[in-house]
């Protein structure tokens, strides 16, 4: 879908909220998970191909590119989707002059063009577990703001959110049974402190439902604490790398899928199923 952005909000200075919309969202279709997300894609300026319903034709828009010129994408979590006014928000990541999306959301005005794809997302906190686990980085913030806005008044848990400091932390809308921490990120070891936070919580009764995404390394270790000490069932857990440190992203999304399943092997040698 070809979009334009509408306006921007600088939630903190890591994250930019853009609003974007126009009349090529009319086939957007939402998803109904908390952690629904979308592409955006990068392209140099060009036509725009679009299929017989009016969506963005990738491919033909592929064959239009000059040789050695590749789509760039990112994925970003739908904060929310208005369908009457065709806008959908999302949250981005900024680190100065870093990376693809940062930077270019913190320049935007309005106006500039978004080619959005999507969307997927297959998680909702589950309504009979006795206990939520909501762990991630700055990337993952928006996903887990989004999962607290989905639990029942009565809920109750520990959301484990790790940004660079103070000035990052958000007001989170959260039932008065789940307790929303703040971890400051140690920047020459991303993650270690969130991988500390959670494994320094007190571990509650009954069935515990985990959402934990954000640094590939991070989420490899906190994982395996929660499937190999915590027995938490494969059904009751989220967890998922969406990004790696020391790659970047097209890297990353190259190397995922074996990097997936070699955990799950190895969970499955641990006699886990």
């Amino acid at each position: 879908m070809i979009a334009h952005v509408l306006r921007t909000e600088r939630l903190t200075p890591g994250l930019v909220r853009l609003v974007v919309g126009g009349p090529g969202m009319a086939t957007f279709e939402p998803n109904p998970h908390a952690d629904a997300y979308v592409k955006l894609m990068f392209l140099p300026a060009g036509p725009r191909p679009l299929t017989a319903d009016g969506r963005l034709d990738t491919e033909a828009v592929r064959a239009t590119l000059p040789p050695g010129v590749v789509p760039r994408q990112r994925a970003y979590t739908v904060r929310s989707y208005d369908e009457a006014a065709r806008e959908l928000t999302i949250d981005v990541v900024v680190h100065g002059d870093a990376g693809l999306a940062g930077p270019w959301a913190a320049a935007a005005r309005g106006g500039e063009e978004v080619l959005v794809l999507g969307p997927g997302g297959a998680w909702t906190p589950s309504a009979d577990v006795d206990h939520h686990l909501l762990v991630g980085d700055a990337s993952a913030l928006p996903a887990i703001a989004a999962g607290l806005e989905r639990l029942a008044v009565g809920a109750r848990g520990h959301a484990l959110v790790e940004v660079d400091g103070p000035q990052d932390e958000l007001t989170l809308a959260a039932p008065a049974g789940v307790e929303v921490r703040w971890v400051h990120a140690d920047h020459a070891a991303p993650g270690r402190r969130l991988v500390e936070a959670v494994l320094a919580l007190p571990w509650p009764g009954g069935r515990v439902g985990a959402f934990v995404h954000g640094e590939a390394g991070a989420v490899k270790e906190i994982r395996r604490y929660l499937r190999l000490d915590r027995a938490v069932p494969r059904e009751d857990l989220s967890a998922s790398g969406y990004w790696r440190l020391g790659v970047d992203d097209e890297g990353w999304r190259s190397a995922k899928r074996e990097w997936n399943s070699q955990i799950e092997q190895s969970e499955q040698v641990a006699g886990l199923a």
